[in-house]
């Protein structure tokens, strides 16, 4: 919206910021897509910084939330997804297919004790701790930016015009307001099939994707040892004041948009 200067996206937002290592969809029509481009591109990636090339033109925006709560997120919408559609569209036959996920309690559990390393699982607690890690690393640079989700409830129409700044594009405080408005929980899950990124139709539920918007559901789902767990590990995997940036909720409350 701040690149195109409007909130009114044209069509399906995965085409106008393509998801870059999304195998479902062929390389060579992703490179195509963004050839027809004649604005600023945007590209969504789930890579971290280390596998993407360096670039002084380019601005890495780099989306950030409590790790639990990622997880958490991370269970629904893999209970989502039509695995069998997508191990069609991937050539991908993972042995998940057609599996019985474990609840949600007990999947936090062996997430959080699980001894897989960054480059065997992004998706992992180490994954995710080295991508927000190498980040943090980064955060000096000019070109790097960080934006926590909590900051996106907190404060939207502020946390916009800092991205706006920090992409160097000027809107009016009426734009930056209706930005925050078509960015709003409720304002994207009403508009989930042009917004939720699912190119070959792999979600079983496109609304879905959009589940709750809130902050504090990680904690909620842990035991005291398990949080405990949670907690050392992360002391082991990152510096104080990047933690201390990353678990932002007081008392792990939950606050909704």
């Amino acid at each position: 919206m701040l690149v195109r200067g409007t909130s009114e996206i044209p069509g399906r937002l995965v085409d106008e910021s393509p998801w870059l290592d999304w195998l479902a969809v062929p390389l060579d029509e992703v490179l195509e897509n963004l050839e027809r481009q004649t604005y600023r591109r945007v590209i969504k990636t789930h890579t971290p910084l280390d596998g993407l090339p360096v670039d002084e033109r380019v601005t890495y925006v780099v989306a950030a939330r409590h790790p639990l709560d990622a997880a958490v997120s991370l269970y629904h919408q893999g209970n989502n997804i039509d695995r069998a559609r997508l191990a069609a569209g991937t050539g991908n036959l993972s042995p998940t297919v057609g599996a019985v996920r474990p609840p949600l309690r007990e999947w936090l559990s062996a997430w959080i004790a699980a001894p897989s390393s960054a480059d065997q699982g992004l998706d992992s607690l180490e994954g995710v701790a080295h991508h927000l890690g190498d980040a943090w690393a980064r955060r000096g640079a000019d070109n790097v930016v960080l934006v926590h989700f909590d900051d996106l409830l907190r404060d939207l129409p502020g946390q916009i015009a800092r991205l706006g700044e920090a992409l160097g594009v000027t809107s009016e405080q009426d734009a930056v307001g209706g930005f925050a408005r078509a960015a709003e929980f409720g304002a994207m899950r009403r508009r989930s099939d042009h917004l939720a990124p699912d190119p070959i139709g792999v979600l079983r539920d496109r609304a879905h994707f959009f589940r709750e918007g809130r902050s504090g559901a990680g904690v909620e789902f842990v035991d005291a040892v398990d949080l405990d767990a949670y907690h050392q590990r992360m002391q082991d995997l990152l510096e104080p004041d990047l933690l201390q940036w990353l678990h932002r909720y007081p008392g792990g409350g939950g606050r909704r948009t």
